[in-house]
């Protein structure tokens, strides 16, 4: 019995210091990364000048041409992440304030992901090598569920979020591959294959008071930033499109762009344009905002 407890305790002393040193190493290579996602991207960088920076889900992605917005002579950079919520795109806010990045303007799709306060695991998991070495990061996630495994537990959130920070995307950083997310200004272009051209949003409603959408739209007042929320268009065939208007009832200052838009040739999915539709709405956008 002696033995076999002193044998577990060995073990299990062996297996917290292996944890410390894996975390440690993973996290070391996170911090020298910056060319795999937008979050790296601007957590390992210097001050940046912009004059546009857009945030949101693929609905922003998808949507805003970058490359247009820099035809016009202003420096754009598309920050919209495919999956995120607007609990990403705060905390991707928050990074770039605490970098000192001088901005002129957000331009912030809202839309969908005001139905919700939720983090969006796939997106979210991507700020958590920088857990312990951030206080804007840990802050964050503090009222999250597992924020105590989190923060006491060494690796736990490498393991649990293994397919996304785990070693198949450590190695990829530490060798410096490169991804596509950074290409063409952020803006990821879809093609004209068809995916699903029915959606149905009935059931969707806005929250009356989200509490990223109104952190983000306060850091911009803090910080001269011209703020401007807007909704993307959707296809024709939209059951529930009466949606767009409780967010115009709820939150007036956004505007609905949603019927920019309608022709199904311009759309690759129901909820995300093809190139073609994004440089008409991008054209929009850009006159309506910044023909001055």
């Amino acid at each position: 019995m002696k033995q076999f407890l002193g044998f577990t305790i060995k073990t299990i002393i062996i297996t917290v210091v292996l944890a410390i040193l894996l975390d440690y190493c993973y996290t070391s290579v996170y911090l020298q990364s910056n060319n795999r996602n937008k979050i790296e991207y601007v957590y390992n960088s210097k001050a940046r000048n912009y004059d546009v920076v857009i945030l949101g889900s693929s609905r922003a992605n998808n949507h805003f041409v970058s490359e247009m917005f820099e035809q016009k002579g202003l420096k754009t950079f598309n920050y919209g992440m495919s999956g995120g919520h607007l609990f990403e795109a705060d905390l991707m806010l928050k990074l770039m304030l605490e970098r000192k990045y001088k901005i002129k303007t957000v331009i912030l799709e809202a839309d969908l992901n005001l139905c919700n306060e939720h983090q969006a695991e796939g997106v979210a998991a991507k700020y958590l090598p920088y857990f312990y070495v951030s206080e804007t990061v840990r802050k964050h996630f503090e009222n999250e569920d597992d924020f105590k495994e989190l923060y006491y537990i060494p690796f736990y959130r490498y393991i649990k979020y293994e397919t996304k920070i785990g070693f198949r995307e450590m190695f990829f950083s530490m060798i410096h591959k490169k991804s596509k997310l950074l290409d063409n200004g952020g803006y990821y272009s879809l093609g004209t294959t068809k995916g699903n051209m029915k959606n149905n949003i009935i059931s969707l409603n806005p929250l009356a008071h989200n509490k990223y959408y109104e952190e983000i739209k306060q850091l911009c007042k803090a910080n001269n930033i011209n703020f401007i929320a807007v909704m993307t268009p959707m296809c024709e065939n939209v059951v529930g499109m009466d949606y767009f208007d409780k967010v115009k009832k709820s939150y007036p200052e956004i505007y609905n762009y949603e019927n920019v838009v309608l022709e199904d040739k311009y759309f690759s999915s129901c909820g995300h344009m093809n190139n073609a539709g994004a440089r008409i709405f991008t054209t929009r956008i850009i006159n309506d905002f910044f023909s001055k």
